[in-house]
């Protein structure tokens, strides 16, 4: 089994409970805590090329800094979108789940079971 990129936030119930679901299942995982180790502009392309979504839809829209940056602007590009979650981590969806060639969102966690899947 490939190595899968697991985006996670240690605080966040749904990531915890998508890693478990996981680590059952015995996932090659490598975790990235991405508040602590934000993803770069090069690994946010690929959950974004992966997801075939544009960067909007694995962005947290409730987030304060979301409203405060104005990001629901329809006018901001797919890069200015990527650089806000580099500079504000708290942007980005979680979990995720990343392999070579798939990524899932794990909304809800169950979901993240997909990434096993070929």
């Amino acid at each position: 089994m490939s190595k899968i990129t697991f985006y996670h936030n240690p605080r966040c119930s749904k990531s915890r409970q998508a890693l478990n679901l996981l680590e059952e299942k015995g996932a090659n995982l490598k975790i990235v805590p991405y508040l602590d180790t934000p993803p770069t502009l090069t690994a946010l392309k690929k959950i974004a090329s992966a997801l075939d979504v544009s960067p909007r839809a694995f962005m947290r829209t409730n987030e304060a800094i979301y409203k405060q940056l104005d990001l629901g602007r329809e006018e901001l590009s797919d890069s200015e979108l990527l650089k806000a979650i580099i500079e504000h981590p708290r942007l980005l969806e979680r979990p995720i789940a990343v392999s070579e060639t798939r990524a899932v969102i794990g909304r809800p966690p169950e979901d993240i079971l997909k990434i096993l899947k070929t």
